[in-house]
């Protein structure tokens, strides 16, 4: 793995659950003043780098800051999520797309050398075999989030085909930090749990007590971009998104590890619109693709997961 550390690097959506950890995680190996931070208004955990307010459906701002900074590989991380997407669908699709054409074109022009952005589970639907997704498989997502980023990564595999573009992408699963809020996504109860029983000992679930999904410690999620952004060129066999497997629990499972800490933790259920989301996703995912071709692996499993989420938060 090798990365040039003279690289510029811009990440839009810098104030997000991923954008925060990614931000300081690849401050550490390039440098604060390498990595500019951008977004609609300025993050204060990231008062160490240069920070530009940027709307990422503003194409002349996004060239302007570009030019700036000279910047050489683009994070994009500007999307609305799942359930969010949900309740305002039309500029959740203009949002999700019209950024990564903005995005990908410099990339066209030759303005930016690397582009990541990523995908999600949500690509998925209830079609999809639920238990072990494999990378390649039905894709019918019930979502305007699923139906923008299966979108999004047929376009990827496109520009990377027809104009040369250097883009990489990884499906998500649900990510569980505790840096930064949650995000607005189906998934975001594994964090809320954390919070919620070191507060009040209770919580109330949005979603069923037996609903399993694929899950993801942010480290490990935070690693796995850097890891792909650093490969070489020749190891990234797919242009779409990887699949990328962590662990897969159920809420009953993640209460149940949660109570070995503070055993007075209690759980209740009261599914909302977001199960019919969840339904409709895998319930656990195959990796062996992006294991074979960039050697990625997970380090997380639900014991060590719990354990530190509980111990930072604290």
């Amino acid at each position: 793995m090798t990365y040039n550390k003279e690289d510029k690097i811009l990440i839009i959506g810098a104030g997000g659950q991923i954008g925060i950890e990614l931000t300081q995680e690849l401050s550490l190996l390039y440098g604060s003043s390498n990595v500019i931070a951008a977004d609609l208004k300025p993050i204060p955990a990231l008062d160490n780098n240069p920070f530009e307010t940027l709307d990422i459906l503003d194409k002349d701002a996004l060239f302007n800051v570009v030019k700036k900074h000279s910047i050489s590989h683009v994070y994009l991380l500007a999307a609305l999520l799942s359930a969010t997407g949900e309740q305002n669908p039309m500029f959740a699709w203009k949002l999700n797309m019209e950024g990564l054409f903005n995005v990908l074109d410099l990339a066209k022009e030759k303005h930016i050398s690397k582009v990541y952005w990523p995908s999600s589970i949500a690509v998925f639907g209830p079609t999809t075999p639920r238990i072990d997704t494999p990378q390649y498989t039905v894709m019918e997502p019930s979502t305007v989030y699923g139906i923008s980023k299966q979108a999004g990564e047929r376009w990827c595999e496109w520009y990377f085909h027809k104009f040369g573009v250097d883009v990489r992408s990884l499906r998500y699963p649900g990510l569980i930090g505790w840096k930064s809020a949650p995000g607005g996504g189906t998934t975001d109860y594994a964090v809320h749990i954390f919070h919620q029983a070191l507060k009040t000992k209770t919580y109330e679930c949005f979603l069923s007590e037996n609903t399993a999904l694929p899950m993801m410690h942010m480290e490990d999620a935070i690693r796995a971009t850097i890891e792909i952004m650093h490969a070489p060129a020749e190891n990234i066999k797919i242009r779409g998104a990887y699949n990328l497997a962590g662990i897969s629990f159920t809420p009953a499972q993640i209460a149940a590890e949660i109570q070995k800490h503070i055993p007075d933790f209690t759980i209740s259920y009261k599914p909302d619109f977001r199960q019919a989301i969840a339904n409709s996703w895998p319930q656990s995912i195959l990796d062996h693709e992006a294991k074979n071709d960039w050697n990625w692996s997970a380090k997380y499993n639900l014991s060590s997961l719990v354990a530190n989420m509980l111990q930072n938060l604290a």
